[in-house]
């Protein structure tokens, strides 16, 4: 007789094998298919993403989680999958699987509509997209279950123990120290100068540049590949497969960079989680903040550092003839220029969380039904007026600029803002603990920091949950002080002031 154990795992291995090909299909979609063929695609995917969905909740794994709960001879490892693998049957169980495919099926159409509406910067396009994404959102809310708010029960799937009223409890100070210090920067600093980045970069030679910062960090290249799409975004296809993408802009050498090693971020942790966690239900991230937290830790406290560009000028200039001339301090404090600007993925370190702040305060609003979608171009607009200063002269640039909502991704957005707090606090735990950090940079020398990550975070999946991982290497809970210090110092001594 096969024993329950053996069995729940085999189960979770099926799971894991139908959501590799999902995985795959949704790579295609998102880079190589034609035109074409995404109608197909789409029932495709749905009907797929429903044979996942009901091997998730089935309830032979119900039977077997109740079973193996009861059990005193699991190892560490076998009791935290059967916690997590339950914890997330317990609340996918609540959705009708009829509903989730059809979910599917509207969410890879979905996303199809927001490419389009995105290059012709039509919301009226995409708008009854968008509102099918909401009202699904809306049911999956309800069926979840919450106490408070149903914005609770979505942020739950990519934060676990997050909530609403939480998120504002953050928010609050964090917008306090940082609108007076962008204000600060803006009246009293001296910007750098970028006159000298701008101009054309071909495509192949950003996609070079791009492939030697991948390298340098430690991305496995003989794990996944390097492509380019619309939104950037980075997909564990299984194991030993994690790809990332990224896009290129003609006239910004740097922004396809800072997307890659972003990204490259996200794979440096896929590809450390370790082979015995793979197709357990803990081979994944802690948390999507968790996940942001080494992205932006990458992006920005790694690639953004002064000593990094000690050691990517030389290539920087060696790709980019007409950067021959450009020194060391001139590119570091070029790539650190503090601008309110319109687009996410292109904003600077001090205002990327004020873009955060304005999708949370709306989209925590759609859900509970104080905007409607058809008022939000106009309410975006205005948002970004309030927190940023700067208004979208399309919607391309505005309300149409992000995929998530496409995906019907409600929720994730404050996991970046809670990546950038988490990045911070880990950094300097860090420099506590290997000493000549910024050195190693200077040298193009990263893997003392990737190998600290490996132990402290990599290697656990998602055995901890977010907070208690942070307290676990850091020996405090999360704490917005890292990053506030780190900002107000670093751009204090850019700017001059």
């Amino acid at each position: 007789m096969t024993d329950t154990l053996t069995r729940y795992k085999e189960h979770l291995r099926e799971i894991g094998k139908l959501s590799s090909s999902l995985a795959l299909l949704h790579w295609d979609q998102r880079t190589h298919l034609p035109e074409k063929g995404h109608a197909a695609r789409a029932e495709v995917i749905g009907k797929l993403a429903k044979m996942v969905f009901e091997l998730s909740i089935s309830d032979d794994l119900g039977r077997y989680i109740e079973e193996l709960e009861t059990r005193d001879d699991l190892s560490p490892q076998d009791k935290a999958s059967v916690r997590v693998v339950g914890r997330d049957y317990r609340r996918h169980k609540a959705i009708p699987p009829d509903l989730f495919e059809k979910f599917a099926i509207a969410r890879s159409k979905s996303e199809t509509a927001w490419e389009k509406a995105k290059a012709a910067s039509d919301f009226a396009a995409f708008r009854p997209h968008l509102e099918e994404m909401i009202d699904y959102s809306r049911q999956f809310a309800e069926y979840y279950g919450y106490k408070e708010n149903p914005y609770d029960a979505l942020i739950e799937d990519y934060e676990p123990g997050m909530t609403a009223a939480k998120l504002k409890e953050i928010i609050a100070p964090l917008r306090d120290a940082l609108v007076p210090f962008i204000k600060r920067l803006g009246e009293d600093g001296t910007k750098p100068r970028t006159d000298f980045i701008r101009g054309s970069f071909p495509e192949d030679k950003q996609q070079e540049l791009s492939l030697h910062a991948l390298s340098a960090i430690g991305y496995d290249f003989h794990a996944g590949r390097l492509d380019t799409t619309v939104h950037p975004f980075t997909i564990g296809v299984g194991p030993g497969d994690v790809r990332i993408t990224t896009r290129f802009l003609s006239d910004d050498p740097f922004s396809g960079l800072y997307s890659s090693i972003h990204e490259g971020g996200h794979a440096l942790y896929e590809q450390g989680i370790p082979d015995e966690l793979r197709w357990t239900g803990l081979d994944d991230g802690a948390s999507m903040g968790i996940h942001e937290s080494q992205s932006r830790m990458w992006e920005n406290m790694v690639g953004r550092s002064r000593a990094f560009w000690e050691f990517f000028t030389p290539i920087t200039t060696g790709v980019f003839s007409q950067l021959s001339a450009a020194a060391a301090d001139d590119l570091y404090r070029a790539v650190n220029v503090v601008e309110p600007s319109l687009v996410r993925v292109e904003a600077d370190e001090v205002t990327y969380n004020l873009h955060i702040m304005l999708r949370f305060e709306l989209e925590e609003g759609l859900i509970n039904g104080r905007i409607a979608v058809n008022d939000l171009p106009q309410l975006w607009n205005e948002a970004m007026d309030r927190y940023l200063g700067v208004t979208p002269a399309d919607d391309a640039h505005g309300v149409l600029q992000d995929v998530h909502w496409s995906g019907g991704m409600l929720g994730y957005f404050p996991s970046y803002m809670l990546g950038n707090l988490y990045a911070a606090q880990l950094f300097a735990a860090a420099h506590r603990d290997i000493p000549g950090l910024e050195e190693d940079f200077a040298r193009g020398e990263f893997s003392r920091l990737l190998t600290w990550l490996r132990e402290k975070i990599h290697q656990f999946g998602r055995i901890y949950d977010p907070i208690d991982l942070l307290e676990r290497v850091t020996g405090e809970k999360p704490d917005s002080k890292y990053f506030i210090d780190y900002i107000t110092q670093k751009y204090s001594e850019i700017y001059k002031i």
